[in-house]
């Protein structure tokens, strides 16, 4: 990307019977977004007209284009990817709105492979509807670590200086344990210490690593995984020169507020991480995925399907994931 130029943001719509139409027309209704971008939707103009007018967003305007070739600054811009007869039900996840979800993130992230684009947003999918013969994947994160051919990835939840990532991403509780390992757990710090560089502009970042038993194990009465697994990895670690700290009992780090300490968190699973960071980010939370070539995020909450194009959805996650793209991006290009 040309410093002179905006980022390029291309944005998949997600589940169209979901609330991504609905933070993607309300964020992109404000005209100051342009100062900052060129956004680029992948959907269709009969989904973005729906939403438009269910909103009552008369604000809201787009135009659309042929392809990621021919953008016009200044503009949101529209990239038709979904059948124009694609039927809407507002509310319920239907085959219908799965295919479309999936047609809009793989237009939208050929164009990003093909350096149309300078990062994307991902507008909320239905894990389940949304999975094809081309696309067995338990969600965004794990389908672009193997589309753009990362060797691994790190599922990172950002909201100003709180930072979370998890060791483990979408998998059953019950298979989080066996799936830890000395090496996994120094990869991902290993990711997450570089995308703390390299994405955020932190040198010499602090790490946080909780552990996986209640009271980290309690010197194993509890659990061996911290012993066994998780402080030789943090040793190996601080033995290479890296401020890495731990393994914490997440509710008592939480509890008290470590979290405030460092300028990352590691957690072992899905929900020890996003629990807490939802309960203190759920409105501006973004989700980031590290340790790819390209950049993308996501806002940190669902399709809320009970909510959609009601009015009722909250823009600012969706609205922040676009800006942490724009800053991302930007300081990639410093570097």
């Amino acid at each position: 990307m040309d410093n002179r130029q905006k980022p390029r943001i291309g944005i998949s719509i997600g589940d169209t019977n979901g609330i991504g139409p609905e933070v993607v027309v309300k964020t992109l209704s404000d005209a100051r977004i342009l100062n900052f971008c060129t956004p680029v939707i992948y959907a269709s103009a009969a989904v973005l007209q729906h939403t438009k007018a269910a909103l009552k967003a008369d604000y809201f305007n787009f135009v659309e284009v042929g392809t990621a070739h021919a953008l016009v600054s200044r503009k949101v811009n529209l990239v038709s990817c979904i059948d124009a007869d694609l039927p809407i039900e507002t509310g319920t996840p239907t085959p219908f709105s799965g295919k479309a979800s999936l047609s809009s993130l793989m237009a939208a992230s050929a164009d990003l492979k093909a350096g149309l684009l300078d990062g994307i947003v991902t507008a909320p999918i239905n894990k389940d509807n949304i999975q094809a013969d081309d696309f067995r994947f338990p969600g965004h994160t794990e389908f672009l670590t193997s589309y753009f051919d990362a060797a691994d990835s790190l599922m990172l939840l950002v909201s100003g200086p709180l930072r979370v990532a998890t060791a483990t991403g979408h998998m059953a509780l019950k298979d989080v344990a066996s799936k830890l390992s000395e090496e996994l757990i120094i990869r991902k710090l290993t990711i997450l210490l570089e995308s703390i560089q390299k994405d955020f502009g932190i040198q010499k970042p602090r790490i946080a690593v909780l552990g996986l038993n209640p009271h980290a194990g309690e010197n194993g009465l509890l659990g061996t995984e911290e012993t066994e697994i998780i402080r030789p990895a943090i040793l190996k670690m601080k033995e290479r020169g890296h401020l890495i700290f731990g393994p914490y009992p997440a509710d008592g780090f939480f509890g008290v507020q470590q979290y405030k300490q460092v300028d990352a968190v590691l957690s072992m699973y899905h929900d020890q991480g996003l629990i807490p960071f939802k309960t203190l980010a759920m409105d501006n939370g973004v989700n980031y995925t590290a340790g790819l070539r390209i950049v993308r995020t996501s806002p940190d909450h669902g399709t809320a399907y009970d909510i959609a194009a009601k009015g009722l959805a909250d823009e600012t996650s969706f609205r922040e994931a676009l800006f942490l793209a724009c800053d991302i991006i930007k300081k990639r290009t410093e570097v």
